[in-house]
């Protein structure tokens, strides 16, 4: 066993954020159920199940870029940020 590799892989816990690598979004854990996570959006919204092999830590650039993303849109509907 290389001394890289953590003794157990990460697993999210339930309340987590994590960054979807696939769907390239950032969401909260809600459930997990044989090996999919339910992550929802943190802005509120459907949530969408993800592998677990798919998810990653979500860092401080990830949570400002959905930050962004998600003043963007209110703009674009013409909502007030």
């Amino acid at each position: 066993m290389s001394t890289d590799e953590p003794a157990t892989p990460w697993q999210p816990q339930i309340g987590e954020t994590v960054r979807d690598t696939v769907g390239k979004r950032v969401g909260r854990v809600v459930d997990r159920t044989y090996g999919r996570y339910w992550l929802r959006p943190l802005g509120g919204g459907i949530e969408w199940d993800v592998p677990a092999a798919d998810l990653l830590p979500v860092t401080a650039a990830d949570l400002l870029s959905t930050a962004v993303a998600e003043a963007n849109e209110r703009s674009s509907n013409g909502a007030a940020t």
